[in-house]
């Protein structure tokens, strides 16, 4: 099947094919091909490079132009000995820095670098060299030094075209100038393919080390955003239970009040009415706002929700599970607001569930403080001791931990202490609530 273009001339899938061709040919090697595309400075100290001096290290991100520069000094040094015996030593000089001009022009133009090795390869077999032809010694160093750098600079197809248009190269010399001792073509194709090969094999590994690289970074900072979202859907499953009960408390209650009082006034009565509207609205309100948290397969718990009365048995759990842990409590213990002694719980509880993940072995502290303005918590651990090794994690508890203290408009510091463990302060404000006035005793009747 052909296809007709506008003016009616047919094309066949070869011609097609064949300008597909040579379009990817101008794409890759003649478009810009004398663009400046300088060679990147490493990045990273390196293995080897951080055992260096300091006066060195300093210069570590120039290493590969320096690789490259020695490379190219390597090649005019092993061209000029390699035509010592029938040039002078001007001569010998030129034609060394003709071979080493290429290599260096890998580091700001790599496409045009290979240019420049074609046309050192025609000059370079046109002055010197019998034996060894079209490339003589120091052409060939020079021309697979720059076929690889050339193609850890750009992609493999570009190391594909290279390779077939020095096949090209070499016939054409072979043919036009011809030489009496034969051509070192077989040898050129064979090497520069097993270059070529190497070169395209570091590029594609190095490709896909930067892609998984940039993948875990966007993976990361999605895990993070999960685990927050997650942490912030827990909260307010707890906190819809939390209010959910206690407005149904008084609801029940304001609506239960005036049949506890003879000959209520109406006064009394209408004010419990508006209490229990209010208190129903609020809990409908709040429903409706915090339920869509709740995902489909979610089912409230049937045991209440833990407060710092059950810290005894979170501490016997964990003293189960390997940690040696001690409890300190300061000051009055009093009831506090049910919120504030779910987060107070869960807050210990993650911070002794990560020192038993990321300290084995250690001692852990926890100290309750019940103070005027609202409740202090600190949780510190020992670093870790012994041959156990610690649990790789991402340290996604701690974001939970600073989630509920803000919920709850508190502060909360974490960090590493002098003896190299970990210690977790945290203190939730507390508003005073005054103790209500005993009711009147009523006159027996």
């Amino acid at each position: 099947m052909t296809e007709t273009t506008t003016g009616g001339t047919a094309r066949t899938p070869e011609f097609r094919l064949a300008s597909e061709v040579i379009a990817t040919l101008r794409q890759d090697l003649l478009t810009d091909a004398f663009a400046y595309r300088p060679l990147p400075l490493a990045q990273g100290p390196g293995r080897f490079v951080r055992r260096l001096p300091r006066v060195i290290r300093q210069y570590a991100p120039w290493r590969q132009y320096a690789a490259v520069a020695a490379l190219a000094f390597l090649v005019m040094l092993f061209t000029v000995n390699t035509h010592s015996g029938y040039l002078g030593d001007a001569a010998q000089l030129a034609m060394g820095l003709i071979a080493a001009t290429p290599v260096l022009m890998t580091l700001v133009r790599p496409i045009a670098a290979w240019w420049a090795a074609v046309a050192m390869t025609v000059v370079l077999a046109a002055l010197g060299g019998a034996v060894n032809w079209p490339w003589p010694p120091g052409s060939f160093l020079s021309y697979i030094a720059v076929m690889f750098l050339v193609t850890l600079r750009t992609r493999p197809r570009v190391a594909a075209w290279m390779w077939t248009l020095t096949l090209a190269l070499g016939f054409a010399l072979t043919v036009v100038l011809g030489n009496r001792w034969g051509s070192n073509l077989p040898e050129m194709a064979v090497t520069s393919a097993f270059a070529l090969v190497i070169a395209g094999s570091i590029q594609i590994r190095r490709a896909a080390k930067a892609e998984v690289s940039a993948q875990q970074e966007v993976t990361a900072v999605e895990r993070d955003k999960r685990t927050l979202l997650e942490e912030r859907t827990t909260i307010a499953r707890e906190l819809h239970d939390v209010v959910a009960h206690h407005m149904s408390v008084v609801a029940i209650q304001a609506e239960a009040a005036p049949y506890r009082v003879k000959n209520p006034p109406p006064e009394l009565e209408a004010a419990f009415v508006t209490i229990r509207e209010n208190a129903v609205a609020a809990l409908t309100e709040l429903r409706r706002v915090l339920g869509v948290v709740r995902s489909a397969d979610y089912e409230a718990p049937d045991a209440p929700q833990p407060t710092l009365a059950s810290l005894d048995g979170l501490l016997a759990n964990v003293r189960e599970a390997g940690l040696s842990v001690e409890k300190t409590i300061t000051g009055a213990v009093r009831e506090l607001p049910q919120g504030v002694e779910l987060s107070a719980y869960r807050i210990i509880q993650e911070a002794l569930s990560n020192t038993l993940r990321h300290a084995p072995g250690a001692t852990a502290e926890v100290e309750v403080s019940y103070v005027l303005g609202g409740l202090g918590i600190r949780i510190v651990n020992d670093p870790a001791t012994g041959d156990a090794r610690p649990s790789p994690g991402a340290g996604h508890g701690i974001t939970g931990m600073r989630e509920r203290v803000a919920m709850l408009e508190g502060e909360m510091t974490a960090g590493r202490t002098a003896a190299g463990g970990y210690e977790v302060a945290v203190f939730i404000p507390v508003p005073h609530r005054p103790e209500p006035a005993p009711e009147p005793q009523g006159e027996m009747a």
